[in-house]
């Protein structure tokens, strides 16, 4: 298995929340990982950051935000040219799946942890 480039975008250390499981399993797996929440913070020997920093060959954005937050981030994740958005659930948004496709993005909505757990990622 090929090794994707990954940005999670709501990303959290705490155990409970799903981002926090998606990067130790992202990990796990051997994919390399970069991770944007609203606290610092690591998980798994990835540093969180709180500002969306600029990312060059990022093969998958997996996205933990709801809708509303995402806007937020709309641009950036343009601008990051991610060949696929990853869109967990609970964070289903047709306005950025259109805004995605425009500009020869994968729209993908799905689960990460069942994509990683099935090797369908």
């Amino acid at each position: 298995m090929k090794s994707k480039k990954t940005l999670v975008i709501g990303a959290s250390t705490n155990p409970e929340r799903y981002s926090y499981r998606a990067i130790n399993m992202l990990v796990g797996k051997g994919h390399s990982v970069l991770a944007i929440g609203q606290k610092t913070g690591e998980v798994a020997g990835v540093k969180i950051q709180t500002k969306a920093m600029p990312v060059k060959n990022i093969d998958t954005i997996t996205l933990y935000l709801n809708p509303v937050r995402q806007r937020d981030y709309y641009n950036y994740i343009v601008e990051s040219h991610p060949k696929r958005v990853i869109f967990n659930p609970g964070t289903e948004n047709p306005q950025l799946y259109q805004l995605l496709e425009s500009n020869g993005i994968e729209v993908e909505v799905a689960c990460t942890l069942v994509l990683l757990a099935t090797n369908q990622y």
